[in-house]
């Protein structure tokens, strides 16, 4: 049998699993990451712990699937995008803590391009926002800021990445500096229309060209392990960033296919095919993974607060002692009794865009009891997906696109079976849940395993992927428009002043 190993380097931890040809987990080996806060609106990571920590769990995992590193038939890396990583080539030793894609130390900067002028550009081009939350910024601070790196880049002696390219470094000895197109297109410095990066941008952020990688499919053999590594040569051969690879591990491989990973905040994705999908409701358009040269693309929002409205109901209000308790708390009661929470703790995002909004309770009685508010806030999760999902829905069809069909959900609180009941009420299509739920590894695994000749095509990869629960609207029409309604003039409330 083929086995296929992906390295799921994530923002809290590093992890390593072990598919077989069936796309079946085989085993898993996770390690924590530390978080560092040197300064508030800093978020930094130690590369070289990256490194050690995603390594110790390959080998862990290798040897618990109990397999010999001669039985791993390819490599495939998913990873926490946007996080920076710059390096001296000869030394391979990293010149600065990573800057994580949470970290806003850039918001100055970022200020200073949109008054330039330069935010068009930049949404044309890219398919982003100027934010600090993309890697472009992040570079140029580096180079700003750690002694002798604007000369040492202009010379080429440093060599800049995400995680993903510092991991296929270090696991080529140094011998490959690379990533793949979803990751290159989360730097606000790459031409989605063209795939390359564009000179222009690299012109206005003053960053010198060598210093980057190159860019090649998803879906790729980008090289081999040093022997070093596993004692032997294994080929490594798909990369794409977390929320990409989890759509390729959703099976959404054409127009029309979303899926929503319900993490601390929530991520949705809708794949739109070859052609470039515009947003004009607030979503990015970024990068798909690519099987091939043929450009893939999809729109992209993200939910701020999603899951972490859970921990704040176990952990601010002390509602319940463990996350998992908040469906039995609000299946308690029949419904929110007209509670409306608007979790807008760190301002709201797309399709809204409100970053000075503040969360908000509406609708508040003398008989609003504390499974009330649970249940709105678990309610306020599925809201905020909503809206985000129709956004993508007005933008799909207004290029005669695809509709939107159904919903894959994957990530922690996609287990939640009320909360997925009435995101499919709120939606009025199937939410469905696949039978394995290590989408983002899965996806890494699938691109490896392609590029390797394990699977044929995406046609064989869809035929694997299995649903373990489907949930069919059961709301009316009228009565989800009623609650999104409730919801819009809640959002309205928590934006004001």
């Amino acid at each position: 049998m083929a086995f296929v190993l992906a390295l799921d380097q994530g923002t809290s931890s590093s992890r390593s699993i072990v598919f077989d040809a069936q796309g079946r987990v085989v085993s898993l080996a996770q390690r924590e990451l530390r978080q560092h806060y040197p300064q508030p609106g800093w978020v930094e990571h130690d590369p070289d712990e990256i490194w050690d920590t995603q390594l110790a769990t390959a080998h862990e995992a290798i040897a618990k699937a109990g397999l010999q590193p001669a039985d791993i038939a390819a490599i495939g890396i998913t990873n926490q995008r946007e996080t920076s990583v710059l390096w001296e080539r000869r030394s391979g030793r990293p010149v600065h803590p990573a800057i994580v894609w949470q970290d806003r130390r850039t918001a100055p900067y970022c200020a200073q391009l949109r008054a330039q002028g330069l935010e068009p550009q930049v949404q044309h081009t890219t398919g982003l926002r100027i934010d600090p939350y993309f890697s472009g910024t992040k570079l140029r601070w580096l180079l700003d800021r750690v002694s002798g790196a604007h000369i040492a880049a202009a010379q080429g002696e440093l060599a800049f990445g995400t995680v993903d390219s510092w991991l296929l470094w270090r696991l080529s000895g140094g011998a490959v500096h690379a990533t793949d197109v979803t990751n290159a297109s989360r730097t606000m410095l790459f031409d989605i229309h063209h795939n390359r990066w564009d000179e222009g941008l690299l012109q206005a952020l003053h960053i010198p060209a060598g210093v980057l990688p190159q860019v090649r499919p998803s879906s790729h053999v980008y090289g081999q392990t040093a022997a070093a590594v596993f004692g032997r040569p294994i080929p490594i051969a798909g990369i794409a960033g977390d929320q990409q690879a989890a759509l390729f591990g959703q099976a959404c491989f054409g127009p029309g296919l979303a899926k929503n990973t319900y993490g601390t905040g929530c991520f949705l994705l809708m794949h739109t095919g070859a052609k470039l999908q515009p947003s004009a409701n607030g979503l990015l358009s970024t990068a798909a993974a690519q099987t091939s040269a043929q450009p893939q693309y999809a729109l992209e929002g993200s939910v701020f607060i999603g899951g972490a409205v859970v921990q704040w109901l176990r952990d601010g209000l002390r509602a319940i002692p463990a996350s998992a308790d908040v469906q039995a708390l609000a299946q308690s009661v029949p419904d929110a009794g007209g509670v409306v929470v608007v979790p807008a703790f760190t301002g709201l995002g797309a399709p809204y865009w409100q970053p000075d909004a503040r969360g908000a309770i509406v609708g508040l009685t003398r008989g609003t009891t504390m499974a009330h508010i649970a249940r709105a806030a678990l309610e306020s999760i599925a809201f905020q997906s909503a809206a985000l999902l129709q956004a993508m829905d007005r933008d799909a069809r207004s290029a005669g696109g695809a509709p939107l069909a159904e919903l894959r959900v994957d990530g922690g609180a996609s287990v939640n079976d009320l909360l997925m009941q009435f995101q499919a009420d709120l939606l009025g299509i199937p939410v469905v849940r696949p039978q394995v739920t290590e989408t983002t590894a899965l996806g890494a695994a699938y691109l490896a395993g392609l590029a390797v000749g394990i699977w044929r095509d995406t046609g064989e990869l869809a035929a694997q992927w299995q649903v373990q629960r489907r949930f069919e609207p059961q709301m009316t029409r009228d009565q989800a428009a009623e609650r999104m309604a409730g919801w819009e003039r809640a959002v309205r409330q928590a934006t004001a002043g």
